[in-house]
């Protein structure tokens, strides 16, 4: 229901942000400009992380650790820094190794399929454009999205999932339909390698217990295929891989600051229970 939600407002909004640039511009709804695309694709990442917050609303006062908005090892006594410290080192190995993995993977399917296709996706954001369009689009890519598709995916349905089916299932299902959902924005001949991401996104959020891992994770991944398919200079990838981890997971702490707030400010539920 949360993920029907999400895509309809996202592509409600969507709709409407194109037909009031039509109205403004005469410009076709069919070959809409960067900005429209832009402009939609945020408002897309938005509605998903509205649609979570919304729906975890309705079960209760959510916290951050409903979400996974908590740091590894944040289970350990305060005290015991050495095992937090451990708890940090182990989570990114399971970062590194669950990327490595998907890279093989890829990599292995890529060439038995002899898929050559690029994504398109960066250019309707107009990244070869202007000046705001680049930065705007790799905000967008390298930030938001996997901000928007974790607390979704992971924070939110995955968890749903394990909760009702336990982790196999809810990490099988997670990663399919996040292949899926990526139909359209990236080659269809990609979709088994992401559906691939999607689970391994599942199983380091299982073994870390923090949705900070994955969207890290998530922002690395986005960062290295941007700068890949742009081909970017070295340092240009590390420049952007560096920033976007950090925004994406200052972002993070934010709104796990909110949810605290509310928390604890007994901000009744939107459901309440029957008297």
């Amino acid at each position: 229901m949360t993920l029907v939600t999400g895509f309809g407002i996202a592509i409600f909004g969507g709709s409407i942000i194109a037909i009031v640039v039509n109205a403004a511009t005469g410009d076709s709804l069919s070959n809409p400009p960067s900005g429209v695309t832009l402009g939609g694709t945020f408002f897309q990442d938005l509605a998903l992380i509205g649609a979570s917050l919304l729906f975890a609303q309705f079960a209760g006062r959510p916290t951050p650790a409903d979400f996974g908005l908590r740091l590894p090892g944040a289970d350990l006594a305060a005290d015991d820094g050495p095992a937090r410290r451990t708890a940090l080192k182990r989570a990114i190995g399971l970062l590194l190794g669950v990327w490595l993995s998907f890279y093989v993977f890829s990599g292995i399917w890529v060439a038995l399929l002899s898929l050559h296709q690029r994504q398109q996706l960066p250019d309707e954001l107009g990244i070869n454009g202007a000046a705001i369009n680049l930065v705007l689009a790799v905000f967008l890519v390298t930030v938001i999205a996997p901000l928007g598709e974790e607390i979704l995916f992971r924070g939110y349905f995955f968890a749903a999932l394990r909760n009702w089916r336990g982790f196999w299932p809810a990490a099988i299902i997670t990663g399919l339909v996040f292949g899926a959902v990526h139909i359209g924005s990236s080659p269809i001949g990609f979709t088994v390698p992401l559906a691939f991401f999607g689970f391994g996104l599942c199983l380091l959020y299982q073994r870390t217990g923090s949705l900070y891992a994955t969207i890290a994770l998530h922002a690395l991944n986005n960062s290295v295929a941007l700068g890949l398919s742009q081909k970017w200079l070295l340092w240009q990838v590390v420049v952007v891989l560096i920033g976007s981890v950090l925004a994406a997971l200052g972002i993070a702490r934010l709104l796990a600051r909110v949810l605290a707030q509310r928390a604890a400010s007994g901000v009744p539920p939107l459901a309440q229970p029957a008297r």
